[in-house]
This record gives structure tokens, sequence and C-alpha cells, in this order.
């Protein structure tokens, strides 16, 4: 039996992942149609983290997918394990905004992290704790979060990513940004009846785009 070429392999280790074009392109930083090139054979020159990548996210090897003959083993090197999670879509990092709870995609990140969902951040409001536009932000769910840890916090049907401080004398749930041009938003009273943690933020991904 012919032994698979390059683009039969990546198509078949694709389907048999169940994997999309779209998801395998996002994984690898290309556009759904270079990954239909590299199925077809219409470009067979690949850098090298493309094919780090791409073997990364198919569950195999460069030396496999290039057809190398031989693995280069190195003893003080290891393998990270990864995981997918689920991702819901955008949590704003200014002014709440409407918080989609269908899952559009799946992001691959450490298996280390305890993590249930994550959310990409939207806007400039958390860049004082390294937060930017479009970074992924891991978020393990839980109704409760400690003084001054960073939270997805559901107003109504809007959600933001904050720091959160509660001040029980005066009943009132502080969140504040982590950018000074932006206001701390407070609650209390009645209005707490309409806001509730969503989670504790634990990890975030830098946008590599």
């Amino acid at each position: 039996m012919a032994e698979l070429n390059m683009g039969q392999k990546i198509k078949a280790l694709r389907e048999e992942h169940s994997l999309t074009l779209e998801q395998v392109g996002e994984a690898v930083g290309v556009g759904k149609s270079t990954v239909r090139k590299w199925e077809t054979g219409m470009i067979a020159n690949m850098r090298r983290d493309k094919i780090a990548a791409l073997a990364q996210v198919l569950h195999t090897t460069p030396a496999y997918l290039m057809g190398w003959k031989e693995e280069i083993q190195v003893d003080n090197l290891f393998r990270i394990e990864t995981k997918k999670f689920p991702l819901l879509g955008n949590i704003a990092c200014e002014e709440p905004i409407f918080a989609d709870e269908q899952f559009e995609a799946y992001v691959e990140a450490g298996a280390n992290i305890k993590a249930d969902f994550c959310l990409r951040a939207q806007g400039d409001s958390m860049i004082g704790a390294r937060i930017y536009d479009g970074d992924i932000v891991f978020i393990r769910k839980q109704e409760m979060v400690d003084d001054g840890e960073i939270a997805a916090v559901l107003i109504k049907d809007e959600a933001t990513l904050k720091r959160v401080q509660y001040n029980a004398e005066e009943n009132e749930l502080l969140l504040f940004p982590e950018n000074p041009k932006y206001k701390t938003m407070r609650y209390s009273g009645e209005e707490l009846a309409h806001i509730r943690i969503i989670g504790k933020a634990v990890a975030f991904q830098g946008n590599l785009k």
C-alpha cells in the first residue's frame, strides 16, 4: 500500500479527530483556505513553526506529517499535555456586553489549567492585569470569589471581567477595572439581585495574531 503524502495525512488526521478546516486553521494561525491547500497539495512548503503547531493540533509528530525518516529524541525535553476548553464568546473589559452562552469554538491550552470554559476579552480596562483586547481568559465556574480576585460577572444579561470586592458594611459590590481611565462600578441594594458571579479567572492566553 502506497504511503500517504503530507496532504493526505493532514486530512485523514483532521477527520479522525472531528476537526473542521476552521478549527485547524485557528489553532495553527492560518485561514481555512490555507489548510485546504495543504490537504490538496497546492502548498507543499511550510514553515517549521506551522508544522509544529499543525502536528500538535492533529496529535501527531512533525516527522510523521513531513515523512522524515528519523525523529530526534532529546532527553531533557518533555511533552506538553493539552486539552480543549469551550470558547463561549466575548466578555467586556469595559462596559458590560451581552454574554453569549453558545460556545463558538474550542481553545487548546495546557492540561494543568483548572478551568471549565474560556472567554475572549474585549476592551482595554484590564490591561493593568496584563489582559489585553483579544486575549483568551480561562474561567473556573464558582459563585463566589475572594476580595481582590478577577472574575467574570453577569449583570442582568451582560457580562464583564473585573476585579471584585464586596463591602459588607455598605452591602455594596465593587467591580474594579485595571486601567485608571475607567471608573469603579458600584452596585448595592436591589441592584445586587441582578448580579451574579459566573466564575473566577484562573489564567489567560495572549492573542498571538
